[in-house]
């Protein structure tokens, strides 16, 4: 009788419970080496080795974090990061919800064939690409440039972005601009007074996804630019390894200073990123 009722109320709270201790551990290995990255960038030099391993040192200091933004070219590589992502990010979203909308809504010679060679360029290793990309930026002296960033990272992240917002655009149905045209709207206006708005979490998802990609990016950086005055934040954090040395406080202290963009970007895009994407716009 009982199994005809369903699950016993107790086995029904262990399940839940069962449930978020489960979600509770995930949260807790993904979160750790960020905790562990906080707590050596507050450890005083002295304690780093001589304690061993602690969960939290028994003295802390924000001496690593007054270096890092007084006596290190940190500052400058953070400001060239954010232009780099943000551009990037922006030209980006641009290009693939332009492309998106076409390779949803139009049918043209030639739609297959540019489709297919999107996806190639997704397979091959960047690595492989680094020497013909070298040649081809310097005779346009991109090359210790962040505009040559911008364009290679704008380059390899378009592809992905336009088939991401391409499944956008095809979740959004095409009665939504055809009523609007039927009423007097032109394609543009639909466009943009319709589909766009419906396609925020859309723009937020890729702009989102190409910020990161673009500011944890590198190796075209370490390969591109050469110059101090230039270097991304990514590339920056190899200055705090010497020869015979690393300064674990100060690497720290910059990498945890990183995160606050990047935190604050997707803070910013969140409500786009949860919003469904055409609730309530079509009804039965």
């Amino acid at each position: 009788m009982m199994k005809t009722l369903g699950r016993h109320p107790g086995q029904r709270v262990l399940a839940v419970l069962g449930h978020r201790i489960g979600i509770l551990m995930y949260l807790l290995f993904a979160l750790f080496p960020l905790f562990w990255m906080v707590k050596i960038s507050v450890t005083p030099a002295k304690l780093l080795y001589s304690e061993g391993v602690v969960l939290w040192p028994s003295a802390s200091t924000w001496h690593s974090y007054v270096q890092v933004l007084t006596h290190t070219a940190f500052p400058t590589y953070f400001r060239n990061s954010v232009l780099v992502s943000l551009s990037t990010a922006a030209l980006v979203t641009a290009i693939a919800a332009s492309a998106g909308y076409s390779f949803s809504r139009f049918q043209f010679r030639g739609r297959s064939a540019v489709m297919f060679l999107l996806l190639v360029t997704q397979m091959f290793p960047l690595v492989m690409l680094i020497a013909p990309i070298y040649r081809m930026l310097a005779p346009l002296h991109l090359t210790d440039n962040l505009l040559g960033l911008v364009v290679v990272y704008t380059a390899f992240n378009a592809p992905f972005a336009t088939f991401l917002m391409q499944s956008f655009f095809d979740e959004i149905p095409r009665d939504l601009e055809e009523s609007a045209m039927i009423d007097g709207a032109t394609r543009t206006m639909a466009l943009r007074k319709v589909i766009i708005p419906l396609t925020l979490p859309g723009l937020g998802a890729t702009l989102g996804f190409v910020f990161t990609a673009a500011w944890s990016e590198l190796l075209f950086g370490l390969m591109l630019i050469n110059t101090d005055s230039q270097k991304t934040f990514a590339v920056g954090l190899l200055t705090f390894v010497s020869k015979f040395s690393v300064d674990w406080g100060q690497m720290m202290a910059a990498a945890v200073l990183a995160l606050v963009p990047a935190i604050g970007f997707f803070g910013f895009i969140q409500r786009y990123l949860v919003r469904g994407l055409t609730a309530g716009a079509v009804k039965g």
